[in-house]
């Protein structure tokens, strides 16, 4: 029996057949969970893909609308089937079934391959050329949703734009006489450290006549044996007012009258003073470019006048020149006029190529007058004289600027973009004072001033003898700092010059002073009553006579700044070409 039975056994220990049920029945449990997790897996992949090329193309579309970056990116989603809300800053939204959360800063992206590629955004960072879209959504699960919630699908992408704008500050060569080319010719002659003499029809032609940069620079690179680098070697390199003046009599289609008139400027300079090209012109990315190409859809103009006016300007050793005006201003002798020119702050060019945030700023400039005037026709008491009045005028223009803050490039019309500039007018002090000459060209103290001896007078009463009477004072009116002036240049004023005024500077600046005049008697050991006495009879005829001199002085102090391309609490701006670029994924 024991035989039998171990018999049965092998047998059946031997036996295979039916072990396939077997292991089927045991295993397809959790082959089919397997499955399940398998399809659920690769449907969430494929949703995450779809959910990040969305997102790269809602960043794009926001890089393009920076304005408008939040309403950019939850159109495209909903464009594509996805509802999404915008997260408010600062708070946490938690996505559900129905809708997607979406998180879009602006901030500015760095393309140096020194930064890190994670470090080249900076969010919230200005000027603003990027936006990061982040999105969060509720995955889809076919089979595993009873026994698991969604999960939550993650993605981000970040786009920058590359709309570039030209444009150029402080030409306000645009409203100077031509005729006054006598003027023209000591303020540039001074600042060349040479004789000019050139006729009206010359500074009207080089006045009219606009010099395309980038064949400036072109021209200037064969000067400096550059034509192998960029234009960034060539902005980097320092000319001399020789060579850059000879670039633009060489640029090509430049008209007769324009040519002759730049080779007579130079023809007896000496100046070897370099400077650095960067402070005229700034490219910005553009300057990337090989000598010889061309930016896309960028116009680079400035006018050949204002361009010979900040190179002298710049290349003036000393910063500083004194004018003889004898005989320019009835009424008034030993006119002396003594001007410096400050560099523009650093970083700051006058014309540049730039994105959203790129500044222009014009350099700052003193100027100080001072004459006699004649008092021949001074009407007084019997007794009183006036023997002579002094005008020891000061004004300074502080730096005015323009800062690029929108280029609008709008929907199917990319190539007629808008450009839109924050301007701000040289804030204008003046002061009727003596200074302190000997940090005159030092732009980086304040000037000091103290009262002048303004008139002198002698008395001759029956008990009154006073030979020489010093009548003493100053005058600083105060003429208040400029918020910015929003301005806009439709496609259509590309090349048109904007004339931008301060609003609180409304009145004769001359006037102003002399409204604003304090006088005092210099006389020791007088009685108060005498000292209040003769103000009375003297400071009224003074005044009067320095007040019909306020029209013509202030005409030569306008002529003189606008011979230099800065105005009195006035700023002329010029957008010569822009370009929308291309929006484009960078992480």
């Amino acid at each position: 029996m024991l035989t039998k039975i171990s018999r049965v056994c092998k047998r059946l220990f031997r036996e295979r057949q039916g072990n396939f049920a077997v292991m089927t029945a045991v295993c397809a449990p959790f082959a089919i969970v397997l499955a399940a997790f398998a399809v659920d897996e690769g449907s969430l992949y494929t949703e995450r893909r779809s959910a990040q090329s969305l997102t790269d193309l809602a960043a794009i579309t926001a890089a393009a609308n920076l304005g408008a970056a939040e309403t950019a990116a939850v159109t495209t989603f909903s464009d594509n089937g996805i509802t999404a809300v915008v997260e408010p800053e600062g708070t946490t939204v938690e996505p559900t079934t129905d809708n997607a959360v979406l998180n879009v800063i602006r901030g500015h992206y760095k393309p140096d391959a020194a930064i890190a590629a994670s470090e080249r955004f900076q969010a919230g960072q200005q000027p603003f050329n990027a936006v990061r879209v982040t999105l969060r959504k509720k995955g889809s699960l076919f089979f595993g949703a009873g026994i698991m919630a969604p999960p939550t699908i993650g993605t981000t992408a970040v786009a920058r734009t590359s709309a570039q704008a030209a444009f150029s500050i402080g030409s306000r060569l645009v409203s100077v006489d031509t005729t006054k080319s006598p003027l023209l010719n000591a303020l540039l002659g001074g600042l060349l450290g040479t004789k000019v003499s050139l006729s009206a029809m010359d500074y009207d032609a080089l006045l009219k006549t606009d010099i395309d940069v980038l064949e400036f620079l072109d021209q200037l690179a064969v000067k400096l044996d550059l034509t192998g680098g960029t234009y960034s070697d060539v902005l980097a390199a320092d000319a001399t007012i020789t060579q850059i003046v000879n670039a633009m009599a060489d640029i090509p289609d430049l008209d007769g009258t324009s040519k002759a008139a730049l080779q007579a400027m130079i023809a007896g300079s000496h100046s070897s003073v370099e400077l650095p090209l960067k402070q005229i012109i700034d490219f910005g990315s553009a300057a990337q470019l090989k000598v010889g190409q061309k930016p896309p859809g960028l116009d680079i103009a400035a006018s050949a006048l204002q361009m010979l006016t900040v190179a002298a300007a710049l290349a003036n050793g000393n910063n500083q020149m004194a004018l003889d005006l004898n005989n320019s201003i009835p009424g008034l002798s030993n006119i002396q006029l003594k001007l410096a020119i400050g560099e523009p702050p650093q970083s700051s060019s006058w014309v540049t190529i730039g994105e959203e945030g790129a500044i222009v700023r014009t350099a700052q400039t003193r100027l100080r007058l001072t004459a006699d005037v004649d008092v021949g026709g001074a009407s007084l008491p019997i007794g009183y004289k006036l023997l002579g009045i002094h005008l020891p005028l000061n004004v300074e223009v502080a730096y005015g600027e323009a800062k690029l803050t929108d280029i609008s490039c709008p929907a199917g019309h990319l190539d007629r973009p808008r450009v839109t500039l924050a301007v701000r007018p040289g804030v204008v002090s003046a002061a009727l004072a003596d200074n302190d000459s000997a940090g005159f060209a030092d732009f980086t103290r304040q000037q000091t001033f103290h009262d002048a001896v303004i008139a002198t007078a002698s008395v001759n009463l029956l008990f009154l003898h006073l030979p020489l009477v010093q009548l003493i004072g100053s005058a600083y009116p105060d003429l208040g700092d400029q918020a910015p002036i929003s301005v806009t240049f439709s496609y259509n004023e590309f090349g048109t010059t904007k004339t931008i005024k301060t609003s609180n500077f409304t009145q004769s600046l001359t006037s102003s002073l002399i409204s604003g005049l304090t006088l005092d008697v210099k006389l020791l050991n007088l009685d108060l009553k005498l000292v209040s006495a003769l103000l009375g009879v003297l400071k009224g005829p003074v005044v009067d006579i320095l007040g019909t001199l306020t029209k013509p002085i202030d005409g030569l102090l306008n002529r003189v700044l606008e011979g230099l391309g800065v105005g009195l609490g006035e700023v002329d701006i010029r957008v010569t070409g822009a370009t929308c670029g291309r929006s484009v994924l960078v992480l």
